[in-house]
């Protein structure tokens, strides 16, 4: 059985500088597949970039509730959003995590998925979303994956290898509760997705040597590395605390030392729609 890897770059369209990044990371380096944040006011600029710098590029959605701004009006999303309309930060989307209402939830990310298909022409190849959120409680997972079934795409796997030490500020119970139902929603769902999914690539971890020990560790079947390749400018600095670690995690992902490894260990690149056919 051979080794399948999909190497997919999180946060296109955050920065005009995080999507040349990551096309350059897709053209010169390893990268085969990115999700892109459909709320960003540069997304379908940057995509139409892709499509036509980068044709063999795959193309997902990046659910958003924790960056930027809805595309739905705030008041048909008013569980979703701060006072000032912008949706809930990170760390305050997850102290209110049972307050999200899953409907309205879906409903922007419809809004997302549906720009996605005017500025491409076709769904997505596969949906995932920003800090995770769409696989922290049941009833946000199931919107995902009932709008994957809809729109005829993968997503990514639910649990990365080794995660739950990465997943220690969560609120109580929430690590035991995604154990229990995420296997009961993916039997019933049954989404196209790879075998096993590594988040590790990321901050310090973000390295030649981790890339290099993961790859001599995959084994038979499909695997997704998550990335965030990209260029600085001005407008990630304002607005991410992820920002000059994109440059080193390019200038990793685009070494040939790394492509050398896995022609060597005869692992075979993809994107997600391979696991859809």
């Amino acid at each position: 059985m051979s080794i399948r890897l999909i190497v997919n770059a999180d946060d296109y369209g955050r920065t005009a500088g995080v999507s040349r990044g990551v096309r350059a990371a897709h053209r010169a380096g390893i990268v085969t597949s990115t999700t892109s944040m459909m709320n960003m006011p540069g997304a379908a600029d940057d995509l139409r970039a892709a499509l036509e710098e980068s044709p063999g590029l795959g193309l997902g959605v990046h659910l958003v509730l924790t960056a930027g701004q809805p595309l739905l009006p705030a008041a048909q999303v008013p569980s979703l959003v701060a006072v000032d309309g912008a949706f809930h930060q990170a760390e305050h989307f997850l102290r209110r995590l049972e307050q999200i209402d899953a409907a309205q939830a879906k409903a922007e990310w419809r809004a997302q998925i549906e720009k996605f298909v005017l500025v491409t022409g076709h769904s997505p190849t596969h949906l995932d979303s920003h800090h995770h959120s769409s696989y922290l409680t049941e009833p946000l997972l199931r919107s995902m994956l009932e709008l994957a079934s809809e729109y005829g795409c993968g997503i990514r796997q639910v649990i990365a290898q080794g995660s739950a030490s990465d997943l220690a500020d969560l609120p109580a119970g929430t690590w035991a509760d995604m154990q229990e139902f995420s296997p009961r929603l993916l039997a019933e769902f049954h989404p196209p997705m790879p075998d096993v999914f590594y988040a590790s690539f990321y901050a310090d971890s973000a390295t030649r040597e981790h890339l290099l020990d993961l790859i001599g560790t995959f084994a038979p079947g499909s695997a997704e590395i998550m990335c965030h390749p990209g260029y600085v400018d001005g407008e990630l600095l304002a607005g991410s605390s992820y920002a000059r670690q994109r440059e080193p995690e390019l200038g990793v992902l685009t070494d040939p030392a790394i492509r050398q490894a896995l022609q060597a260990r005869g692992i075979e690149l993809i994107s997600f729609i391979s696991l859809s056919r």
